[in-house]
């Protein structure tokens, strides 16, 4: 038995069965987009651990700044004797967050918590309860943020009843037949059917599905929620969790719609894989909660926010929105073309920046999901020595998330296990 399947089987033992893993591949070291295992096996990185390393694994000024941190003190609790990291990163955060309303930010530890505190905020501002989401998104996996994701499978399978008042409109969907006008009518509908607009609360949305499959809103939409939301006072929040800090080409992907947020939820990208969420919105909304009704114990991690820190200045220095671009260039041009060789398996390929999917099909046929091939294909990667991940409503979307500080030739040697992958598939 190889050391991956001994720790594989120890997992088994003691980890609860809903926690488990895409693949037995137990990491040892990391550089970059690159993983070594406990057995000394290379695999090139297209997960980037869920578009949180988007500087890539063991950045050395991530590692400067965190070990200085740590030389320091680890933990205080921000509520009770706080500091300049936190602070300092606070205002980075809302001067760059999009539009000229003045802004304030809180911090707590996941995405989900982001979120929760999102939905709190909204309903102490509005004095109002309903909250609208979208099918296919995704926002956590705590009782409200399931209750907001529009994805049963494995999410919400099993764990209901969620919170009262929450309403699903279609995402707008060009490959499947979803257009924004539909969306918008589904949500007039809702306003005269379900619920009044003013007993909504807010209205959130990803302005590119992640776990939904990487479908883009497309900027009109958004534009035109976003005059909805003015005219009946309701809080658009944009969850920029997956799709924040440069993995679209642009800082936050909201940028591309030109809209401005009243809330946003940040996340996975922020601090260079130390666990650190925030909240930035605009001033008079955020101020809505009474003290110590946001936050939490390990909110604004000292060592997260010392990561956060140098995140954004990676991000600036080294350029890491045209590195999005460029790499999210390349992989399309591979995928398209892979596309043309197999278009009766490959229905789409798609991409904003370096947020790149290819969805899986029978007979070239939208409506007929290849779930079976996407798990396959994953699978058949790890062989080869490729992280993949899949994602979509119906399981059959491979998603590409390299680490933006990826070279290029690494990019390419990837797509070349993937076409070896493919090959030997279909």
């Amino acid at each position: 038995m190889s050391k991956n399947q001994q720790l594989q089987q120890r997992k088994d033992a003691v980890f609860a069965r809903g926690m488990g893993n895409m693949a037995a591949v137990y990491v040892d070291h990391a550089k970059n987009n690159e993983i070594w295992d406990v057995e000394g096996r290379r695999f090139i990185d297209f997960a980037a651990g869920i578009a949180v390393v988007n500087t890539g694994h063991s950045h050395p000024r991530i590692q400067a700044a965190v070990a200085d941190q740590l030389s320091r003190f680890s933990h205080t609790c921000v509520m009770v004797t706080p500091y300049e990291s936190a602070v300092e990163l606070a205002e980075k955060l809302v001067e760059l967050a999009p539009g000229e309303t003045p802004k304030k930010a809180i911090f707590v530890t996941t995405g989900a918590e982001a979120v929760e505190n999102a939905v709190k905020i909204a309903r102490a501002h509005t004095k109002r309860s309903g909250v609208i989401a979208f099918n296919g998104g995704f926002h956590g996996r705590t009782n409200m943020t399931m209750g907001l994701t529009g994805k049963v499978a494995p999410y919400k399978a099993g764990f209901g009843p969620f919170p009262s008042e929450i309403y699903h409109l279609p995402y707008p969907n060009e490959y499947h037949g979803v257009t924004a006008e539909q969306s918008l009518k589904a949500l007039d509908e809702l306003f005269h059917c379900d619920i009044e607009p003013g007993r909504v609360a807010a209205l959130i949305i990803e302005p590119v599905q992640g776990e939904g499959g990487f479908y883009q809103a497309p900027p009109a939409f958004l534009q035109q929620l976003r005059a909805i939301c003015d005219q009946h006072g309701i809080v658009l929040i944009c969850d920029e969790i997956q799709t924040g800090f440069a993995r679209t080409g642009k800082l936050f992907a909201t940028e591309y719609a030109g809209i401005e947020p009243d809330l946003m939820t940040m996340a996975k990208g922020i601090a260079g894989g130390f666990p650190l969420s925030a909240v930035v919105g605009k001033a008079d909304i955020m101020d809505a909660a009474n003290p110590g009704g946001l936050g939490g114990t390990y909110a604004a991690f000292p060592l997260a926010c010392a990561a956060g820190l140098e995140v954004l200045n990676i991000i600036e220095e080294e350029q890491l929105c045209d590195k999005a671009l460029a790499i999210g260039e390349l992989m399309n041009k591979r995928l398209s073309a892979l596309q043309a060789k197999y278009p009766h398996h490959i229905g789409q390929v798609r991409n904003l920046g370096a947020m790149v999917a290819m969805e899986l099909v029978h007979n070239g046929d939208v409506d007929q999901p290849n779930a079976e091939l996407t798990k396959a294909v994953v699978a058949k990667g790890i062989e080869k020595g490729v992280i993949l991940l899949s994602c979509g409503v119906r399981g059959n979307v491979i998603r590409f998330l390299p680490a933006l500080t990826s070279p290029l030739e690494v990019v390419g040697e990837g797509l070349d296990l993937l076409e070896q992958v493919l090959a030997e598939l279909i």
